[in-house]
């Protein structure tokens, strides 16, 4: 019965899938994340003055970019920032991005996450509640319409009522969003136009607006709510990130779009920053590495202090096979950006696969610790187990192998390299390290078993 319960709670939760939504964790599918450096430094210049002005404490690490072809941007527990790449792509310029991302902010601030979560909730025991009376109801009638009936209306109701909500918290973020881009000196009017770019998408797919099973205002109503704030915002529409923003949506579509269609937007003929940015990917994508790296070569020529260019190229070198020169260009990359976490762990992957010496060994695991203690990832405690290893230290190795089994809910396999931590004689700090694992896997095991 919990079960079905559930599934009346997740066909619930398919209304809830439109644009500028909070969605708890627990009730989020599994996203399909792209990380990259440049494109997250973008995001975070263009977040950071809003949470500011919301007086929310930012993180950079919690910005997540989703490949997703939709025009979405989502928050989640713990005030995790989504944003789809078809936001990304469809945007004209940082104005209309800004205020996607303020209504999110907007999200935050107004607590709606936690509110949502307790709303959905009480919509759970509301089924639940109304499937028992319905169980009642047929053993004592003998007639399965009247189940139907008792089942039906409790969770009309129930679904109505979590929806109004809903509706008016998207009236919330709206109205904070407004707030925010004028605290920030920033034009409402590329928010009217975004909303104006969902308008015509849903017309083009044949969705049809539905006042009462919605999440949100009508979208017609809220191009005039924006439109009206417009009048008493006169600040200007152009952003110094219009620029950067070109450039990232050049390098989305080149990595991620059909490879015909993206030569088509950016051709061959095409001497823009831009297109050549397509072209280097595009080439490389095609096989012609000699090319690609020329046209990355030509890039960093006209712009030798960009750092994305160098680690572009890394990348390439990385990928074919050419492993040493790889580390010269994520170094030349850091050495730009020397707090870029992924070139960082980018740099220490490529030197632990180009036959390090102690030296390059000890510069990788320095690397990679520096960037575990600010955004601990599998990928970090993988390597860092691998480069411990290569440099006879056992007790680190097997306690970030522990780690990293941890990340994948292994606790089995995490507890038995805990084990082989502790007998490869740890040093007093590793031991502090061991038991604060230990204490958490217990914790785990504790809440979910096992």
């Amino acid at each position: 019965m919990v079960e079905k319960a559930n599934r009346l709670i997740l066909f619930a939760l398919m209304f809830l899938g439109a644009v500028f939504f909070a969605v708890p964790s627990v009730f989020s599918a599994e996203l399909a994340l792209i990380n990259d450096t440049e494109t997250q430094d973008y995001l975070a210049k263009v977040v950071r003055p809003l949470f500011k002005a919301a007086g929310l404490p930012f993180n950079e690490n919690k910005l997540m970019i989703v490949n997703d072809n939709s025009l979405n941007a989502f928050v989640s527990d713990g005030n995790y920032l989504f944003i789809n790449t078809g936001t990304l792509l469809e945007v004209d310029n940082t104005n209309e991005l800004a205020g996607v991302l303020a209504h999110e902010t907007g999200h935050i601030l107004g607590g709606h996450i936690v509110r949502q979560k307790l709303k959905i909730e009480k919509l759970r025991y509301a089924m639940i509640g109304s499937m028992l009376a319905a169980g009642a109801a047929a053993v004592g009638s003998g007639r399965g319409d009247a189940a139907m009936a008792i089942i039906l209306g409790s969770q009309t109701s129930a679904l109505h009522s979590m929806l109004h909500h809903q509706v008016e918290e998207e009236r919330s973020a709206d109205e904070s969003a407004i707030k925010l881009l004028y605290a920030t000196k920033q034009s409402t009017n590329g928010l009217k136009r975004f909303m104006s770019k969902i308008k015509r998408r849903n017309a083009m797919s044949g969705i049809e607006e539905n006042e009462y099973f919605s999440t949100h205002p009508m979208t017609s109503e809220r191009i005039s709510h924006f439109a009206e704030a417009a009048k008493n915002n006169h600040f200007p529409e152009q952003s110094p990130l219009d620029a950067k923003l070109k450039m990232i949506q050049a390098k989305i579509w080149a990595f991620l779009g059909d490879k015909s269609k993206v030569w088509r937007r950016y051709p061959k003929s095409s001497s823009a920053q831009d297109a050549k940015y397509a072209h280097a990917i595009l080439l490389f994508r095609e096989g012609n590495i000699n090319q690609s790296l020329s046209m990355v070569d030509e890039l960093i020529k006209n712009d030798s202090k960009n750092p994305y260019f160098y680690e572009l190229k890394g990348q390439f070198l990385f990928e074919s096979g050419r492993v040493k020169e790889s580390v010269n260009a994520y170094r030349q990359a850091l050495k730009i950006l020397p707090n870029a976490g992924l070139i960082k762990v980018a740099l220490a992957q490529a030197i632990l696969e180009a036959l390090p010496n102690r030296t390059e060994l000890n510069e990788a695991i320095n690397l990679l610790n520096t960037e575990q203690i600010k955004n601990p990832t599998l990928l970090g405690w993988q390597l860092l187990s691998r480069a411990y290893g290569e440099a006879d230290n056992p007790a680190y190795s097997y306690y970030a192998a522990a780690e990293y089994n941890f990340g994948l809910e292994n606790l089995s396999g995490a507890k038995q390299q805990l084990s082989y931590a502790e007998k490869s004689n740890p040093p007093s700090a590793l031991k502090l390290k061991i038991s604060d694992l230990k204490k958490r896997i217990e914790e785990v095991t504790k809440e979910f078993g096992g």
